[in-house]
């Protein structure tokens, strides 16, 4: 029987470094490009999932950016972070406060988060054994599991490496290597590479 995860995508999941496209709007303008080009971008690719996020616009600019990338896209778009926005895509991804910050006991913010996405896809953001092992027991669809290796983008402490296939192997869930993964990596274990900066280099 196909997961809720599988039905979105459209096709059965197996273990296999797809693509996971992040399209992080402050990315798109340091490049100077519009979301038009992005697009242009990621067709390159057999890109399976996008992932939205924009810290920088209004929130009916991120609106009308989602509205645009549905039209465009057929594939699942999750928004980050902001669960106002679930009405515009297919899900939400969070990261370890966001959940914290919905309620200290994981399993009773699952159950609020659950009440306003309904039974959109919902990610997490991993980045060791214990986090792990918790979402293990969450009625989430997938984890986002890094950082893999260290990127421009963000300041990690905490880098994985070739720790992450075995990481990976403990989780109920797919898994997406998220933090310096590149279109071409091949990590045992991973479902998907998410790949941001990497998009546009050629």
């Amino acid at each position: 029987m196909a997961t809720r995860f599988e039905e979105a995508l459209g096709f059965k999941l197996e273990a296999s470094n797809l693509l996971y496209a992040l399209c992080d709007f402050q990315t798109i303008l340091n490049k100077d490009i519009f979301l038009y080009d992005f697009l242009n971008i990621i067709k390159k690719y057999d890109i399976k999932i996008l992932q939205y996020r924009d810290k920088i616009n209004s929130i009916e600019t991120q609106i009308e950016n989602l509205q645009y990338l549905k039209k465009h896209l057929n594939i699942p778009i999750m928004i980050n972070d902001k669960i106002e926005l679930i009405n515009y895509a297919d899900g939400l991804h969070l990261g370890q406060e966001d959940f914290d910050s919905i309620h200290s006991d994981k399993k009773i913010a699952i159950k609020l988060i659950r009440k306003k996405i309904g039974n959109k896809l919902l990610g997490l953001s991993t980045h060791n054994e214990v986090e792990i092992l918790e979402a293990n027991e969450l009625d989430i669809d997938m984890i986002g599991l890094g950082a893999y290796k260290s990127t421009s983008t963000k300041d990690v402490p905490n880098l994985l490496g070739d720790k992450i296939t075995y990481l990976a192997k403990i989780s109920n869930h797919p898994v997406c290597a998220i933090g310096g993964v590149n279109i071409k990596d091949k990590i045992e274990n991973i479902s998907f590479n998410v790949v941001g900066s990497g998009l546009y280099e050629d």
